[in-house]
């Protein structure tokens, strides 16, 4: 049997692009060791985040499904860093685990064009450098025009707790033992890396008095810009804070060598952003208390997700840790926190549409690529889903540029400097992140998923009206003036607003710290929906910083727009420093602005490098 694409894993990253080439009418076959698995949330009961909520937003701006299933999913959800500027705010829900699973299972076997098969995938079928296939542990063949290998933790999967040490993935299923060596003989850089997951303990054992509850926020929120809310803001499910003590901390550093971490019985690199509580307790050694947070992990059963505890320590040791911490003196734990080791490749091989560049028609999403968390995976696999449609069908592939999106900043991060760690996708790694905010991700994107065929016309329809209504109010508030008389500051003095002294616009007005759009009202009806009024208040407020970094974005555009070259031999441009060159024949950057960005290449390589492109030209 002959696909047009097979999706290799059933994770989020999976989902994701098998939806995408599903939607985009490819044949699509997702594959999975184990098909009661698609969409599992292993680890947290969340989605979202700094920077991770607005990756969802991304996601559902180009037609994607996380935003829209974690809608559906919700046991609570909050706006973080809502006392910061926009640039940091972002959406963060606690998800039932069982629901969510459900939910995009479901959307995944109603989907046209998409088939499920249950099998470990164990080797690729190449032919002349180019993917034609897979072969199942079964050594059954099946074939296609472009593969996505999405392979989660599964490769060559390693459970660790203590000196106990064994073959699995999350849930003790099956690991893929041979996929990552055959991947390593077609000349793929294989690195082992490291990730954990933290106890689950009996609600009912749990003394929540001692805890500090933290509460979903009282006004409706969706990660989808369909802006349609399955929950009821009354009921959602509390989370607590906790902290970790003195004693716990004696607790670990007593036992220290007997984690699987610094006992040496791990081999991969664990995760910088999110260690576990030991390796907390050993690099932050003058800090006397770490936060942890008590979160539910579904309706349907009574699990209680220890988050921020995560640990490789043996039972006995974790049962002390665990009853030393307020309100869990006497839990019970249903299910002792692990570290999980794994393979993944060298992310340098990749071109930024996520296709490999050692194999033709394969591409790679999510774990496989270094990262960590659902966000990422998930943001990876519809750009590999959208891209191999594109790439089988002969069209442009999409590469989403660090000005545009965080998806863009996460696959440019991964392809031009590589990763030592898995990598965490965090606020600060953008430098554009006051045009890379919240509340305009589908401002930005929503072009790209209707262009491409993920956005149908009633949805493109619904995004064409919200931007004219944003510009009409924009042009509302500049054309309507006020002046300094008796009766406006008389209206004036029962609102936020100082005294004006000069004629003003209602647009500059808003200008200032202590005026939100809604105190306008006094002047003039404002009959928008929230989300608009918010957009143009955000628009205007911070139009001096916006306008500054877009024309930073405008220069990086510029040099984007400065292609390289494929067969470029970097040893003939002389003068060229040696680390510059190695480091440009490795990653081979397709834009000026990517081959500026990789570590050891310096502005004067890059300026001797434009010498000699435009000569090159000049020559042809």
């Amino acid at each position: 049997m002959k696909y047009d694409i097979i999706v290799v894993g059933g994770g989020h990253a999976g989902c994701e692009a098998a939806l995408a080439a599903a939607r985009l009418k490819n044949k699509t076959l997702l594959i999975t060791s184990n098909i009661e698995n698609i969409a599992d949330a292993p680890c947290n009961p969340s989605i979202g985040g700094p920077a991770k909520g607005i990756v969802v937003r991304e996601i559902d701006a180009l037609g994607g499904q996380m935003g829209i299933n974690t809608d559906k999913s919700l046991l609570q959800i909050k706006m973080l860093n809502t006392k910061k500027g926009p640039a940091v705010q972002a959406l963060r829900a606690q998800i039932d685990k069982i629901t969510y699973k459900k939910n995009m299972q479901e959307t995944i076997k109603n989907q046209e064009n998409l088939e499920l098969k249950e099998a470990m995938v164990e080797d690729l079928i190449i032919k002349n450098n180019i993917v034609i296939g897979i072969k199942t542990d079964k050594n059954e063949e099946i074939y296609s025009k472009a593969v996505i290998l999405t392979t989660g933790t599964y490769l060559r999967g390693m459970i660790l707790a203590g000196s106990d040490k064994h073959p699995g993935g999350p849930h003790g299923e099956k690991e893929s033992k041979d996929l990552s060596n055959n991947l390593k003989k077609l000349g793929f850089n294989i690195i082992r890396l490291k990730t954990g997951t933290p106890q689950r303990i009996e609600k009912s054992s749990i003394n929540f008095s001692k805890a500090q509850v933290e509460k979903g926020d009282n006004e409706i929120r969706t990660f989808s810009y369909d802006n349609k809310a399955y929950y009821n803001i009354e009921n959602q499910e509390e989370c607590y804070l906790i902290y970790t003590n003195e004693k716990t901390h004696k607790i670990i550093k007593d036992h220290l060598n007997e984690s699987s971490m610094y006992g040496g019985f791990v081999e991969g690199i664990g995760p910088r952003y999110c260690p576990s509580i030991e390796d907390k307790v050993v690099r932050f050694a003058d800090k006397e208390k770490h936060q942890l947070f008590l979160e539910p992990e579904s309706k349907f059963y009574d699990d209680i997700y220890l988050q921020g505890f995560s640990t490789s320590m043996p039972h006995y040791v974790q049962e002390e840790m665990v009853h030393s911490l307020p309100g869990l003196e006497n839990a019970i734990i249903n299910k002792y926190a692990y570290a999980i080791e794994y393979d993944a490749i060298d992310p340098r091989q990749l071109k930024r549409s996520l296709e490999t560049k050692i194999i033709e028609n394969l591409f790679t999403a999510g774990q496989i690529n270094g990262t960590s968390g659902y966000e990422e995976a998930a943001g990876q696999g519809i750009i590999a889903g959208i891209n191999a449609s594109q790439k089988i069908n002969n069209k442009d592939c999409l590469i989403l540029k660090r000005y545009e999106s965080y998806i863009g900043v996460l696959i440019d991060d991964l392809v031009t400097k590589g990763i030592k760690d898995p990598y965490r996708l965090l606020t600060s790694r953008a430098e554009y992140r006051l045009l890379l905010r919240n509340d305009n991700a589908d401002l930005r994107l929503t072009e790209y998923g209707h262009e491409i065929g993920l956005i149908n016309e009633e949805r493109y329809n619904k995004f064409k009206e919200k931007k004219k209504l944003i510009n009409e109010l924009i042009n509302k508030l500049k054309e309507i003036k006020i002046n300094p008389t008796k009766e406006v500051n008389e209206k004036i003095n029962n609102s936020n607003i100082l005294k004006i002294k000069d004629t003003t616009s209602l647009y500059n007005l808003i200008k200032r710290p202590e005026v939100k759009i809604d105190d306008l009202k006094i002047f003039t009806d404002l009959n928008y929906e929230k989300e608009i009024k918010e957009e143009v208040e955000i628009q205007v407020k911070y139009e001096g910083y916006i306008e500054k970094e877009e024309k930073s974005a405008k220069r990086q555009k510029e040099a984007e727009e400065k292609k390289i070259p494929n067969n470029i031999d970097y040893n003939k441009i002389k003068n060229i420093a040696s680390e510059a060159r190695e480091k440009l024949n490795k990653i081979r950057p397709t834009t000026i602005a990517q081959a500026s960005r990789i570590s050891g290449v310096n502005p004067a390589d890059i300026s001797i490098l434009m010498i000699y492109l435009k000569k090159e030209a000049s020559n042809e």
